[in-house]
């Protein structure tokens, strides 16, 4: 059911960042309890700690108008605290700011040994230290994501210690001298002030609601001191620079959101509505016809088979068997992806497997390196030798080529972002062959993946399980908005906030164990003005258990680095294989996703296009058999890491996220 409801749009403004799915939870959590509801501080206190990686250059040799050492010291390096409390402000949706910190900053260092007249190693090493000024200009580059940002500004320190300690050994050559004791004491010719620069680099991660009245942040940052101006006497040729890290502690209070006056809303140009499936389904037995990529992925700068592989002693090897995968689990599978991975990471042994029910199977691994031809040998050699010693495969079965990179390479010409992800997924092995026992039904040759394996689960949260929530033009017009959910027993649930037009929720999530229920939905958007935009919805919503002999398929179609049509082979596919199982008066849920590599945006289209083209290739199959009984439901997920199926941590896991799902659930 759909109910509609206009609200106001404002002019555009940047979007507050959501910084993962750890601190969507504990907003969704704090949110709860805020009532009402309060803005983004703009101005912040707190604190800032780090640690001062200070590198030391040029020369000491009279430390003091008492004291000058043997030889001239030069380079030299050490750690140092940084401790300052600061004050920052900068308007949460406008990309430029302001940064002030004053506090102790220490540039101690020990300087490299050096060896006098006599044969005598030396030390020396000072405790150096200022109290520095630092104000900063403060400019977020990313007009979509303000958490990150740069600094740059002044450097005003004020010395406070100059200390120093000299050590000289005894030759080592005469061990039974006696050492002279330390010389301590002080630097003269210390400049008292020093006026340099510094630039650096933050990014904002709240750990607190972003609508409760006292907020709190954690901003990592790294920052550079250049050598320029910092040159600690006015004597000799000492200088010194800095690269600092640490983390900045904010606090701040954010105002109070008052209701959106009336007079402001003259042209309600926001539609939220919800809608949610009839019946919602707890959970679904499913049959998945899962694809086998025949890929296997190797980690930079090694030859060996990555660990998260399932790798078999030949002991074990003759017990394997496909439909008992789960007794060879893989200790890194996740858990959003653990079914599905658990196939994957064991794909060698489903070819050695299927290799020694086909004697006459032969293959060709292709290692691809962007180290060279002979970095893709060992590689492929690598797995020939895994199928060889504990599968016994013969070596004259598995022939092994280098490559500089793959046939079909994720790295593109003319790239310039993502590289590490694009070259993660390039350094690879590929399994080529022309035996049916081993590759797919439905594609012949070198570049055909390898035949599917069948698995029964459940889902738990199938896809028409969801319940969308609709904000038509609320990326544009509010900053955020948030969704308290009031069953009609009075419990309330909130969720967000969010900054996209559209959210899915597993209707199970809002339901819970009840059966069924009445819901009202309050939206609360912040306006780019700082009002709050109240609406308002109700809903019906019905849990359903399908019966366990009712049960549905999956299959899913893999597609390369951002190639949204469906190739030539996949329709075929979906002709030949895929229609056909389709039964009478059947739903097809078809839910197209992407990986992670590229713009949010783009990839949110991506994966629509690709649910399109196979949405229209099944259609048309159904239409030449003359059936019109089946209804489709097309949803493009994108990048959503929420919703996706698999992590995106691997390259495997972000290759199978190229991927388009299709649900086949029996009529009702």
């Amino acid at each position: 059911m759909k109910l509609l409801i206009s609200a106001k749009k404002a002019p555009r403004k940047p979007w507050l960042s959501i910084i993962g799915i750890f601190i969507l939870s504990i907003n969704c959590l704090l949110a709860q309890a805020q009532e009402p509801l309060y803005a983004v501080p703009s101005w912040w206190f707190g604190v800032a700690s780090g640690a001062n990686f200070n590198l030391h250059n040029g020369t000491n040799q009279q430390l003091n108008k008492a004291y000058a050492t043997p030889v001239a010291f030069g380079k030299g390096d050490g750690i140092g605290l940084y401790l300052a409390p600061l004050l920052e402000y900068h308007n949460p949706y406008s990309r430029w700011g302001f940064m002030l910190q004053a506090g102790f900053d220490n540039r101690q260092g020990t300087f490299e040994e050096v060896v006098s007249s006599c044969n005598c190693p030396a030390d020396l090493n000072t405790d150096l230290s200022y109290v520095s000024i630092e104000p900063s200009l403060r400019f977020s580059p990313i007009l979509t994501k303000l958490n990150f940002y740069l600094y740059a500004g002044p450097r005003l320190a004020f010395n406070w210690n100059k200390a120093f300690t000299y050590q000289q050994g005894i030759n080592p050559d005469t061990p039974e001298q006696t050492p002279d004791p330390a010389v301590k004491g002080d630097f003269d010719n210390i400049e008292k002030m020093r006026v340099s620069m510094q630039i650096g680099a933050g990014y904002d991660i709240p750990i607190s609601s972003q609508l409760a009245k006292s907020q709190l942040v954690i901003s990592p940052f790294v920052a550079y001191h250049p050598s320029f101006g910092q040159s600690p006497r006015s004597t000799e040729s000492w200088d010194l620079s800095t690269l600092r890290v640490g983390a900045a502690l904010k606090f701040g209070q954010g105002r109070k959101l008052a209701p959106l006056p009336e007079a402001l809303s003259p042209e309600p140009n926001v539609r939220f509505y919800v809608s949610a499936p009839a019946n919602i389904p707890a959970e679904r037995v499913v049959r998945e016809i899962f694809p086998l990529r025949n890929y296997v992925f190797f980690d930079l700068a090694s030859t060996e088979i990555p660990e998260r592989y399932v790798l078999l002693r030949k002991d074990q090897a003759k017990d394997f068997r496909e439909d008992q995968l789960e007794m060879f689990p893989s200790k890194y599978s996740s858990t959003r992806s653990q079914r599905q991975m658990l196939v994957y990471y064991n794909v060698l042994n489903i070819l050695g497997d299927r290799m020694g029910k086909s004697p006459s199977a032969t293959i060709r691994l292709v290692g691809s390196s962007a180290a060279g031809f002979e970095d893709g040998m060992a590689m492929a050699t690598s797995v020939q030798r895994y199928l060889m010693n504990t599968f016994g495969i013969d070596a004259s079965r598995i022939v092994t080529v280098g490559r500089d990179k793959p046939k079909i390479p994720s790295e593109q010409p003319g790239a310039t972002q993502e590289l590490d992800l694009l070259r993660q997924g390039d350094r690879r092995v590929s399994i080529e062959s022309n035996s049916l026992d081993l590759m797919t039904e439905f594609q012949h040759g070198p570049d055909a993946q390898l035949r599917p394996v069948e698995i029964i689960a459940t889902q738990t949260a199938p896809p028409d399980s969801y319940v969308s929530f609709v904000n038509e033009g609320a990326s544009a017009a509010f900053m955020s908005w948030t969704m308290e959910i009031k069953d009609d027993e009075g419990k309330v649930q909130s969720f967000g906030p969010y900054t996209q037009d559209r959210v899915s929720l597993p209707g199970k999530s809002i339901l819970g164990t009840r059966p069924e229920g009445y819901y009202d939905i309050t939206m609360k958007g912040i306006s780019d003005q700082g009002y709050m935009v109240e609406k308002h919805a109700t809903v019906r919503m019905v849990l359903w258990t399908p019966p366990k002999t009712q049960e549905g398929m999956r299959f899913s179609v893999l597609f390369e680095f951002n190639e949204s049509r469906s190739i030539t082979l996949y329709e075929k596919y979906l002709t030949d294989i895929v229609a056909p199982k389709i039964p009478q008066s059947g739903t097809v849920i078809i839910h197209g996703y992407t990986d992670i590599i590229g713009n949010e945006a783009h990839n949110q289209k991506l994966s629509l296009a690709r649910a399109d083209d196979v949405l229209g290739i099944l259609r048309k199959s159904l239409a030449t058999a003359g059936r019109t009984d089946v209804s489709f439901e097309v949803y493009g997920f994108g990048e959503d890491q929420i919703l996706s199926p698999f992590d995106n941590q691997y390259p495997e896991e972000r290759f199978y996220n190229r991927t388009v799902m299709i649900d086949i659930i029996p009529a009702k």
